[in-house]
């Protein structure tokens, strides 16, 4: 496989806007032995017309209509339609660096099955970013960089949706787009995680990250922040928790009582634990908060810590190394 044919799936609803640019990057790329399997999410304006026009003069251009509506669909249906030993994702309103494909290829060449090509993304807007995206950009691309992207896992989604590519039968094997769950692709994240798929460190910049105010995971409820605490969850307890250690929950704000009443509700016990002395004591949702410094009785526990603030998440590791606890297999954080 010298040559691999490289499957660019790509969802797109109402980015008239920018569509050509993002296709204009795609056919700039060094390595050309690519298709774009692009599909139409019901878009009201003018792109598909825009992309039609691409697609009858390049033939490796399949532009198709989604059947139904959202992301997860139309992802289904532009894979049953791609025929690459290579896949990778493609956000329509995004730019691709000119060598993007080409780099990700010779990784995987080189690292062979089992393995994810990544590599680093800078965000972009005509209004100027914001601090919080460049904190999230500085912080995922220091963890590709060496490859370390599932020490983090459960913080937020350690690999840009689209800067990825795997091989074809990895991505069939953990389940591709099947699952209806989102967001969709911090699900595909933690399935890559749960098959052990090594992330290849990279230090090359692949991505260009558009932001606006209308993009899907600014505006959609999908991405809301109660559907990344779901997620985190259901994959902790599926592929981290150990039921025979005590687990407990580090924090009582908004995630911390969120993370409380879904365990309640799956019936899974816990341990509560807080800093703050105005909610020690006090019972919520049935379970009492206890001072933080009794997870130094609690025998053998696994903590999941919910608290935001990164001066106090700094204090927080201290502790647990004082502990001699380890991150990522005694406590995760959930922020």
């Amino acid at each position: 496989m010298q040559n691999p044919l490289v499957s660019i799936l790509t969802p797109f609803k109402n980015v008239e806007l920018y569509i050509e640019d993002c296709i204009d990057s795609i056919q700039r790329q060094t390595y050309s032995n690519w298709e774009l399997v692009i599909v139409d999410d019901n878009s009201t304006d003018s792109s598909y017309e825009i992309i039609q026009k691409y697609a009858s003069i390049d033939k490796r251009i399949k532009l198709l209509k989604n059947d139904q509506s959202g992301i997860i669909t139309a992802l289904r249906k532009a894979f049953k339609h791609s025929i690459g030993e290579l896949i990778t994702r493609m956000d329509s309103d995004d730019i691709m660096t000119d060598n993007k494909l080409s780099v990700m290829v010779n990784q995987l060449l080189e690292h062979g099955k089992k393995h994810i090509a990544t590599g680093f993304v800078k965000y972009f807007s005509e209004t100027g970013i914001s601090d919080g995206y460049a904190k999230y950009e500085a912080w995922l691309n220091q963890l590709t960089k060496d490859g370390s992207n599932y020490s983090e896992i459960y913080k937020e989604c350690v690999i840009a949706s689209p800067c990825w590519m795997i091989h074809r039968d990895d991505l069939i094997a953990c389940g591709a787009f099947n699952p209806n769950r989102y967001p969709e692709d911090y699900d595909l994240t933690f399935r890559f995680y749960e098959f052990g798929y090594t992330c290849i460190p990279n230090d090359q910049l692949l991505h260009l990250w558009r932001d606006y105010s209308t993009r899907t995971s600014r505006t959609h409820e999908h991405y809301a922040q109660n559907y990344f605490l779901d997620i985190k969850l259901h994959y902790f307890l599926k592929l981290d928790h150990n039921p025979s250690r005590p687990l407990t929950v580090w924090g009582a704000g908004f995630k911390g009582k969120t993370i409380a009443k879904s365990l309640v509700e799956k019936n899974v016990k816990f341990h509560w634990i807080c800093d703050n002395k105005n909610k020690i004591g006090k019972s919520i949702y049935g379970v009492e908060l206890q001072p933080f410094e009794d997870l130094n009785d609690i025998p053998n526990p696994q903590t999941i810590v919910t608290v935001a603030n990164e001066l106090e998440q700094e204090k927080i590791r201290t502790y647990f190394s004082s502990l001699k606890m380890e991150a990522v297999k005694d406590y995760f954080f959930f922020c």
